[in-house]
């Protein structure tokens, strides 16, 4: 996981841009939202590409909002689950923000959904 502007010391604004364009176009990363990127891997059926992480789309986007500096919290829906009140698994990712945040978080099949208090 990391954003474009880790990439600051080795060029300009376009050459970074054009850099990671190329590697996406290539299938090693994907790209998240504005700025953010995550590692990728080929499906081995499918042979597109596909977030390297162990965790999925859930962790990736959990370390995208700590890398943003955006305090959350687990959805509802993951918090009646790991209390015991449901046995329903929480399908899509979601979290709790109580400060100002309007980002995208997401990929072609995935979207961060984000929850208010």
């Amino acid at each position: 996981m990391f954003t474009r502007k880790d990439f600051v010391s080795l060029g300009d604004y376009d050459q970074i841009g054009r850099a990671l364009l190329n590697l996406t176009r290539e299938g090693k990363l994907i790209r998240l939202g504005y700025g953010l990127y995550t590692k990728a891997r080929k499906n081995r059926i499918t042979g597109l590409p596909m977030i390297a992480a162990k965790g999925g789309f859930d962790q990736v986007a959990k370390e995208s909002l700590n890398l943003l500096g955006v305090k959350w919290q687990p959805g509802i829906a993951e918090q009646n689950y790991n209390a015991g009140v449901t046995t329903q698994i929480p399908i899509n990712t979601q979290v709790l923000i109580n400060d100002r945040f309007n980002r995208i978080i997401g990929t072609d099949k995935f979207k961060l959904e984000v929850q208010r208090n």
